[in-house]
Protein backbone atom coordinates (compact mmCIF):
# COMPACT_ATOMS: atom_id res chain seq x y z
CA UNK A 1 0.00 0.00 0.00
CA UNK A 2 1.32 3.41 -0.95
CA UNK A 3 0.31 6.24 1.37
CA UNK A 4 0.82 9.81 0.17
CA UNK A 5 -0.41 12.75 2.23
CA UNK A 6 -1.63 15.74 0.19
CA UNK A 7 -2.93 19.22 0.96
CA UNK A 8 -5.50 19.41 -1.85
CA UNK A 9 -7.04 16.94 -4.30
CA UNK A 10 -6.10 17.25 -7.95
CA UNK A 11 -8.87 19.06 -9.86
CA UNK A 12 -9.88 15.91 -11.73
CA UNK A 13 -9.94 13.91 -8.49
CA UNK A 14 -12.25 16.50 -6.88
CA UNK A 15 -14.48 16.60 -9.96
CA UNK A 16 -14.97 12.81 -9.93
CA UNK A 17 -15.55 12.78 -6.17
CA UNK A 18 -18.23 15.48 -6.15
CA UNK A 19 -19.89 14.22 -9.34
CA UNK A 20 -20.52 10.89 -7.60
CA UNK A 21 -22.99 12.55 -5.17
CA UNK A 22 -25.82 10.15 -4.38
CA UNK A 23 -27.53 12.47 -1.90
CA UNK A 24 -26.59 10.23 1.03
CA UNK A 25 -24.98 11.37 4.27
CA UNK A 26 -21.29 10.63 4.65
CA UNK A 27 -18.43 11.07 7.08
CA UNK A 28 -14.98 12.18 6.02
CA UNK A 29 -12.18 10.67 8.07
CA UNK A 30 -9.28 13.13 8.06
CA UNK A 31 -5.83 11.80 8.97
CA UNK A 32 -3.82 14.96 9.62
CA UNK A 33 -0.05 15.55 9.60
CA UNK A 34 1.06 18.96 10.85
CA UNK A 35 4.04 21.04 9.82
CA UNK A 36 6.55 21.68 12.60
CA UNK A 37 6.17 25.42 11.97
CA UNK A 38 3.23 27.19 10.33
CA UNK A 39 3.95 28.26 6.75
CA UNK A 40 1.64 31.13 5.79
CA UNK A 41 1.92 32.16 2.14
CA UNK A 42 2.64 35.76 3.17
CA UNK A 43 5.33 34.70 5.67
CA UNK A 44 3.37 35.95 8.65
CA UNK A 45 3.31 34.36 12.10
CA UNK A 46 6.44 32.19 11.81
CA UNK A 47 6.32 31.60 15.58
CA UNK A 48 3.18 29.46 15.28
CA UNK A 49 3.38 25.70 15.09
CA UNK A 50 1.49 23.87 12.37
CA UNK A 51 -0.87 22.51 15.01
CA UNK A 52 -1.62 26.05 16.25
CA UNK A 53 -2.33 27.30 12.73
CA UNK A 54 -4.60 24.32 12.07
CA UNK A 55 -6.44 24.99 15.35
CA UNK A 56 -7.47 28.37 13.90
CA UNK A 57 -8.92 26.58 10.87
CA UNK A 58 -10.65 24.01 13.10
CA UNK A 59 -12.31 26.76 15.15
CA UNK A 60 -13.76 28.34 11.99
CA UNK A 61 -14.72 25.18 10.13
CA UNK A 62 -17.35 24.21 12.70
CA UNK A 63 -19.57 27.14 11.65
CA UNK A 64 -18.98 26.29 7.98
CA UNK A 65 -20.05 22.70 8.60
CA UNK A 66 -23.14 23.79 10.51
CA UNK A 67 -24.13 26.13 7.68
CA UNK A 68 -24.49 23.13 5.33
CA UNK A 69 -26.04 20.79 7.90
CA UNK A 70 -22.81 19.05 8.89
CA UNK A 71 -20.90 18.65 12.13
CA UNK A 72 -17.65 17.45 13.63
CA UNK A 73 -18.23 13.91 14.92
CA UNK A 74 -14.77 13.36 16.45
CA UNK A 75 -11.42 15.07 16.79
CA UNK A 76 -8.43 13.70 18.66
CA UNK A 77 -4.66 13.44 18.86
CA UNK A 78 -3.03 10.25 17.57
CA UNK A 79 -1.23 8.61 20.50
CA UNK A 80 0.03 5.35 19.03
CA UNK A 81 -0.47 2.42 16.71
CA UNK A 82 -1.68 -0.99 17.85
CA UNK A 83 -1.86 -2.85 14.54
CA UNK A 84 -0.14 -2.45 11.21
CA UNK A 85 2.81 -0.35 10.13
CA UNK A 86 3.28 3.09 8.66
CA UNK A 87 6.50 4.99 8.16
CA UNK A 88 5.18 7.94 10.15
CA UNK A 89 2.00 8.32 12.19
CA UNK A 90 -0.48 11.11 11.59
CA UNK A 91 -0.79 13.72 14.34
CA UNK A 92 -4.57 13.94 14.56
CA UNK A 93 -7.77 12.30 13.38
CA UNK A 94 -10.91 14.33 12.70
CA UNK A 95 -14.24 13.01 11.45
CA UNK A 96 -16.69 15.41 9.83
CA UNK A 97 -20.24 14.46 8.89
CA UNK A 98 -21.97 15.95 5.84
CA UNK A 99 -25.55 15.45 4.64
CA UNK A 100 -24.16 14.79 1.12
CA UNK A 101 -21.22 15.41 -1.16
CA UNK A 102 -23.22 18.34 -2.58
CA UNK A 103 -23.30 19.88 0.90
CA UNK A 104 -19.54 19.40 1.28
CA UNK A 105 -18.96 21.05 -2.09
CA UNK A 106 -21.18 23.99 -1.08
CA UNK A 107 -19.12 24.38 2.09
CA UNK A 108 -15.70 24.32 0.45
CA UNK A 109 -16.88 26.85 -2.16
CA UNK A 110 -18.36 29.25 0.41
CA UNK A 111 -16.62 32.59 1.06
CA UNK A 112 -16.60 31.82 4.79
CA UNK A 113 -14.70 28.58 4.22
CA UNK A 114 -12.34 30.13 1.70
CA UNK A 115 -11.45 32.79 4.30
CA UNK A 116 -10.13 30.17 6.77
CA UNK A 117 -8.28 27.83 4.40
CA UNK A 118 -5.08 29.86 4.81
CA UNK A 119 -4.82 28.43 8.35
CA UNK A 120 -5.36 24.88 7.11
CA UNK A 121 -2.73 25.27 4.41
CA UNK A 122 -0.27 26.91 6.82
CA UNK A 123 -0.67 24.20 9.41
CA UNK A 124 -0.83 20.98 7.44
CA UNK A 125 2.07 19.11 5.93
CA UNK A 126 -0.54 16.84 4.34
CA UNK A 127 -3.47 14.58 5.04
CA UNK A 128 -5.61 11.71 3.86
CA UNK A 129 -9.38 12.16 3.44
CA UNK A 130 -11.34 8.93 3.53
CA UNK A 131 -15.02 9.05 2.58
CA UNK A 132 -17.25 6.70 4.59
CA UNK A 133 -20.94 5.94 4.85
CA UNK A 134 -22.79 4.02 7.54
CA UNK A 135 -23.85 0.54 6.49
CA UNK A 136 -27.61 0.00 6.19
CA UNK A 137 -29.16 -2.06 8.90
Amino acid sequence: MIVTNKLHPAPEQAMVFFAADDGEAMCMVNLLKFRDKAAYADGSEPELSGREAYARYAAGVQACLAAVGGKVRFSGTVTGLLLGEVEELWDMVAIAEYPSRKAMLAMVQSPEYQAITKHRDAGLAGQLNICTRADAG
